[in-house]
């Protein structure tokens, strides 16, 4: 692949893929262990309500996905605490108000066509220099709140009840953590698009949960993974012209289905080593007298 770097536009999409699948790895492996992948994919698709905002209003396509994406978690995160049992339903509502809103909004745009395609399936071979400075930006900020309220957020997402009796903010971390997924999202977006931002964020991570012994080794397995699967996409739609975010999502659903069959494998032969080997009964020492 090294006739690839002679083009601009592989270099910064490789290193607009390489932050992404660090904030997968990270930001990913605590939506997959609190179990919110739901709430996580309605963010994404609220998210394009802030796209056609972006648009429709002439501001950069970072700041208005942001701002509307934040809005659109913080209600999520709000309904979540206040009406658990209607969770589901006003999720959902707010996941179609946002994207239809988004549709709208570009529609009204004067003079602007908008490919939907580069939104839905992303663009990630069209990322400027200056957003990579962003994202690095938004990366090293994601990060450093993470390790910050890193043993806060490992109690939480195994027992909750435990870490509110250790004195960890909650409610605090769940809208911390909603927010991190909204800005997230909009990293990810322009790599695989908004259809398919949910699949990075998880497959990586679910794959790492089977292997890592540790919350941390999960978010670094969980990177790797995705970094590979970034930079065999890349490769794959260049070589074969497919579409970016497609064939990166394609790989990664490749490797889902491996690791599956992997584990499966070794299960069944530590059950057949286990049936082979025989048990022997345990000797006890002869009586005294």
């Amino acid at each position: 692949m090294p006739e690839v770097l002679q083009f601009e536009f592989m270099r910064n999409a490789i290193v607009a893929g390489l932050l992404t699948s660090i904030i997968c790895g990270v930001i990913g492996t605590l939506v997959v262990v609190n179990r919110i992948v739901f709430l996580s994919g309605a963010i994404a698709h609220a998210a394009y309500g802030g796209i056609g905002l972006a648009i429709f209003m002439g501001w950069s396509y970072l700041i208005g996905a942001m701002s509307f994406s934040l809005a659109c978690a913080a209600a999520m995160a709000a309904v979540m605490l206040k009406a658990r049992h209607r969770a589901d339903t006003i999720i959902g509502v707010i996941w179609a108000v946002g994207m239809a809103l988004g549709v709208i909004l570009l529609d009204l745009t004067p003079g602007y066509h908008v490919d939907l395609m580069s939104y839905l399936f992303g663009s990630i071979l069209t990322v400027p220099e200056t957003e990579l400075f962003q994202m690095l930006f938004l990366c090293i900020g994601i990060l450093g709140v993470v390790f910050f309220f890193y043993n806060d957020f490992l109690a939480m997402s195994y027992d909750a009840e435990f870490a509110e009796l250790r004195g960890a903010p909650v409610k605090g971390l769940q809208f911390l953590l909603v927010a991190m997924i909204a800005l997230s999202v909009v990293m990810i977006i322009r790599v695989v698009g908004l259809i398919l931002v949910i699949a990075l964020m998880t497959i990586p991570p679910y794959i790492a949960e089977q292997y890592a012994t540790s919350l941390v080794r999960m978010m670094a397995i969980g990177s790797f993974l995705s970094m590979m699967f970034t930079l065999v996409g890349l490769g794959l739609s260049y070589h074969f012209n497919l579409t970016s975010g497609a064939t990166i999502i394609l790989v990664a659903g490749v490797g889902f289905f491996i690791s599956f069959a992997l584990k499966k494998m070794l299960h069944a032969l530590n059950s057949q080593i286990a049936m082979d080997t025989p048990a022997y009964p345990k000797t006890e020492g002869r009586n005294k007298g």
